[in-house]
């Protein structure tokens, strides 16, 4: 409280004016509310001065009380003054009661008018007054809610501001109402008869000697108990008894700890270890994981490496699953580790969190604190019999996994894939890339041309499942040989002619002949002409003049061929005529020889 705070307290001025003149009041509170109440309370409980009278009960009514004061005149006290018990006041005959004759001095009926309310009253100012002086707590009940906080009797109505009930404001005051609670009079006026009480003061105080008991005995290394306050992403605050602690989430647990309501919760009881402690800036920080051993000192005799081991999965995440082996220590199976099949797109597939599982012990690592597992290792690689069931030139079914630009990965069993290079798609297709025959997830045939099983290798090939164009045609034909073809496209130098799918020759523009092109009304182009020197989609016959298997080229004439037609023509020509000229001399010599024959006969 500040200074002008405490003075307005102590004051033997009448609390009147503006409640900021009280401790801390809210500036919602009303004045003229406030004075009100004051004014109420102060004109029912105010005490006079009179003396107090030891009187014996006489009677007891549901209306009146008879009292002996020793005096001519017997008394009479309201029975509303008792309290009542079963309808009826809780004063018995023969009772002794303090009294005071009521300072109005009136008689009632030949009763002189007594007062059971003001001795009991000064007794209660006495009390506070003492508690007041020597800065004692008393005991009051909560029995209103007004404008600016509460009202608590404690003998007397007093007054509790909202900002001193507790040492943070509290929003909500309605959970108070009928509650027994422990304040300090900070106000008390005996002429006005009211009082200003505080709660807060009294936490404070508590609060400030338990941090000073803690404080005494906290000291690093020491073992202490407390209580979780709040948590927070990076840790939890324990109360510690006055004064609070900071428990690091790394501090929690030898293992992996995302958050720290995983470990502890708010009101759970603790008993931690200072790691660190600062008393000038008090500052404590805390461990719950170094009151045990740790786990990590001889991880390498519990867990070798090949070891079979049994544990629990915490967490899943997109590249593996983390693994409690036992309290604080965790190992991680990597997505790779899972199965020996890597068509598996996320480890959830495989495990999920809470399930119990089997792995085998892959690396070790204790200075890093990390433990690599696997699940595949549980069963044979299939790649260590991979040569045992397929052999080169068998052929096999597979889907397709992947596609890259070098060719396509095709899953023949479960772990095992194969590379159809784009090389081996086609015998006669000039394939760029393996999407333009196939697509991921085709169940395709394929055989194998070379196993590698050191080096999970596996080569496989899709033409070679079809016999090979060129090989057939030059199989088939040799220089020399009349082949017929379609012109399928041009070049500068000549045209390109498919004589079987896949297959094709080229004709130099220089094996193009005039006259063969004049036949066909066709023209040879001159060079870098864009003209082709053969009608593109139209079938010749030419004459094989060069086989290359090797290069797989095939060198065409249509010029050869037409002079071979010339030839043959002119050797016909020649045949012809020389027929012609021996029929002729025949003739003539039949003739002569007719004529001779007949000159003999004359």
């Amino acid at each position: 409280m500040t200074p002008e705070e405490t003075e307005a307290l102590t004051s033997d001025q009448p609390m009147t004016g503006s409640p900021e003149n009280l401790v801390e009041t809210p500036a919602n509170i009303d004045t003229a509310d406030y004075q009100a109440f004051l004014d109420d309370y102060s004109s029912q409980f105010a005490s006079g001065e009179g003396e107090v009278l030891h009187g014996h009960v006489l009677s007891v009514s549901d209306k009146e009380v008879i009292v002996d004061i020793g005096r001519k005149t017997e008394g009479l006290v309201p029975a509303s003054q008792f309290s009542w018990v079963d309808g009826k006041p809780s004063v018995q005959i023969g009772e002794t009661i303090e009294v005071m004759i009521d300072r109005s001095g009136n008689q009632v009926e030949g009763y002189i008018l007594l007062s059971y309310e003001r001795p009991h009253r000064l007794h209660i100012w006495e009390h506070l007054e003492k508690a007041v002086a020597e800065g004692t707590p008393v005991i009051g009940k909560v029995t209103n809610k007004i404008k600016g906080g509460l009202t608590v009797d404690i003998g007397v109505i007093a007054f509790l501001p909202s900002s001193q009930v507790e040492t943070r404001p509290v929003h909500n005051l309605d959970g108070y109402l009928g509650k027994d609670i422990e304040v300090k009079v900070l106000k008390l006026n005996k002429r006005r008869g009211n009082a200003v009480v505080s709660r807060r003061v009294l936490l404070e105080q508590a609060a400030e000697t338990r941090k000073a008991e803690a404080l005494a005995n906290i000291q690093e290394g020491a073992t202490v108990t407390g209580t979780i306050k709040n948590l927070t992403d990076y840790g939890a605050f324990v109360d510690l008894g006055g004064i609070d602690g900071l428990l690091h989430v790394s501090d929690l647990s030898y293992g992996n700890v995302t958050h720290p309501s995983a470990v502890v919760h708010v009101g759970d009881q603790v008993t931690l270890k200072v790691l660190k402690f600062d008393k000038e800036k008090e500052r404590i920080s805390l461990g719950l994981k170094q009151l045990r051993p740790d786990p990590w000192l001889d991880i390498d005799a519990r867990y070798p490496p090949q070891s079979k081991v049994l544990g629990r999965v915490v967490s899943v995440t997109d590249y593996g699953a983390f693994v409690e082996l036992e309290p604080g220590v965790e190992g991680l199976i990597h997505i790779s580790e899972m199965t020996w099949s890597r068509r598996m797109k996320h480890p959830a597939k495989v495990v999920k969190a809470g399930d119990q599982v089997e792995a085998v012990v892959l690396e070790l690592k204790p200075k890093e604190r990390r433990i690599s597992l696997g699940i595949k290792q549980l069963e044979a690689d299939p790649w260590t019999t991979v040569a045992d069931r397929y052999s080169i030139g068998s052929v096999v079914e597979g889907r397709v996994r992947k596609l890259a630009d070098f060719g396509a990965f095709v899953e023949i069993e479960e772990g095992i894939d194969g590379l159809v290079h784009v090389s081996d798609l086609s015998w006669t297709a000039h394939v760029k890339h393996p999407s333009e025959l196939l697509k991921k997830g085709q169940v395709v045939q394929a055989a194998i041309l070379n196993i590698d099983a050191a080096n999970r290798r596996l080569s496989l090939g899709i033409k070679q499942l079809q016999p090979d164009a060129w090989e057939t045609f030059f199989r088939t034909h040799q220089v020399g040989d009349s082949v017929r073809g379609k012109v399928c496209r041009a070049a500068p130098f000549g045209v390109f002619v498919e004589l079987l799918p896949g297959v094709e020759g080229l004709c130099h523009r220089s094996e193009i002949s005039d006259e063969a092109g004049k036949r066909r009304n066709l023209k040879t182009p001159s060079a870098g002409s864009e003209d082709p020197a053969l009608p593109l989609g139209q079938e010749f016959d030419f004459k094989i003049l060069k086989l290359n298997e090797a290069q797989k080229r095939i060198g065409l004439s249509l010029r050869a061929l037409s002079d071979e037609d010339e030839q043959s023509r002119l050797q016909d020509y020649k045949r012809q005529a020389a027929a012609a000229t021996s029929t002729v001399g025949d003739a003539i010599k039949q003739h002569q020889s007719e004529d001779k024959l007949q000159e003999k006969k004359d």
